[in-house]
């Protein structure tokens, strides 16, 4: 089974919501769409599902056109971030619902109910109804029902998100053997870059409506093609700074000076370099840029030091507890071999020897 859009866009009261997209999607790995809140994800979602028809471009399963065909008629499976359940029905029967309705002999749907328990950590729940149960084990019923449907499409949007932490990890090293084993397509929705990487294979990055890079997810990390792809695909925020390309230089705007990474064209560009990749320690090569702390942010073994300098704040990953008072002077390390350089037009220039391994 393989899904392909083909231009595939929605338009609403003359305005795009949703920019053409083509894409191909394949069984045995994640599909993954990463965007902030508003960027197209359940949009394109809905599209894919049926429940929209797009305002152009074609939708095509196993070669075959299903632009217009009613959702009732696929095989799609669709999992929300406000789960949704049947509330006088026991767990066990709303996972088995999709199935008694397909008319699965009982051996089969319970082998298919237990298993989907066990994965999703709800065996002991299957006799409760979901007003017994927690968000987060309602959310885990509506995703097994889902899955034990075996649908050739499914499409999962943040569905992780109102677990707690430690069920959440869990699960991230689950679904991906879960998405290989099964057959199906797998396009899973979030706003976390770091769920992307650790879901790991396809990433599509949306931006305002548009797909802006898609391909494999450690590879769209290390070598976005714009700005725009760069921002989506970094938390805390990527870190900028204009500069302008001089003879095999950078010059930033703060007056600092460093060597450019080779294929940089003379001009207007941009620096960009993700938090854990700036230091308040010296690095060999690395050029000092003085900063005031805003603020430092304890999240257990590492601290985010937000600072300001030249106009501009910047985030710094740093391990460690570190309480660095508001005000207080710091230099930012930055090593010109981890910079990503951006054009003009926005578009990458190129990759400084270090960025790739970050």
């Amino acid at each position: 089974m393989t899904v392909r859009a083909d231009g595939l866009a929605l338009s609403s009261g003359g305005e795009a919501v949703l920019h053409p997209v083509t894409l191909e999607l394949r069984p045995g790995l994640p599909n993954v769409l990463l965007g902030p809140t508003g960027a197209g994800k359940t949009t394109l979602l809905r599209l894919l599902a049926g429940l929209d028809r797009p305002s152009e471009g074609r939708l095509f399963a196993e070669g075959r056109e299903v632009t217009g065909q009613p959702v009732r008629r696929r095989s799609v499976a669709m999992v929300y971030q406000q789960f949704i359940n049947y509330p006088t029905l026991s767990v066990f029967e709303n996972i088995a619902s999709p199935l008694r309705v397909a008319g699965l002999k009982r051996a089969e749907i319970e082998q298919r109910v237990r298993e989907a328990a066990r994965v999703l950590r709800l065996e002991p729940y299957l006799a409760r109804r979901p007003m017994e149960l927690s968000g987060g084990q309602q959310q885990r019923t509506a995703i097994a029902r889902a899955l034990v449907k075996r649908a050739a499409l499914v499409l999962m949007d943040e569905p992780l998100a109102n677990l707690d932490y430690k069920l959440r990890e869990e699960l991230r090293e689950e679904l991906p053997k879960l998405f290989a084993e099964s057959g199906s397509v797998f396009v899973y929705a979030t706003t976390e870059p770091a769920e992307a990487l650790l879901l790991g294979g396809f990433v599509a990055t949306l931006s305002e409506g548009r797909v802006t890079q898609f391909g494999r997810a450690g590879e769209v990390f290390r070598r976005p093609g714009d700005l725009a792809t760069a921002r989506v695909f970094s938390d805390p925020p990527l870190n900028e700074a204009p500069a302008r390309a001089e003879g095999g230089r950078l010059v930033l705007a703060t007056g600092a000076v460093m060597p450019a990474p080779a294929g940089v064209a003379d001009g207007a560009c941009t620096i960009g370099i993700r938090a854990h990749q700036v230091s308040l320690e010296p690095l060999p090569g690395a050029v000092d840029l003085p900063a005031v702390v805003r603020v430092a942010e304890v999240t257990g073994s590492e601290t985010y030091v937000h600072c300001s300098f030249d106009g501009m704040d910047w985030v710094v990953l740093t391990p460690g507890v570190q309480r660095p008072e508001p005000g207080q002077e710091v230099t930012l390390w930055l090593d010109p071999q981890r910079c990503l350089v951006f054009g003009a037009d926005g578009k990458l220039a190129a990759v400084a020897a270090l960025a790739e391994a970050a």
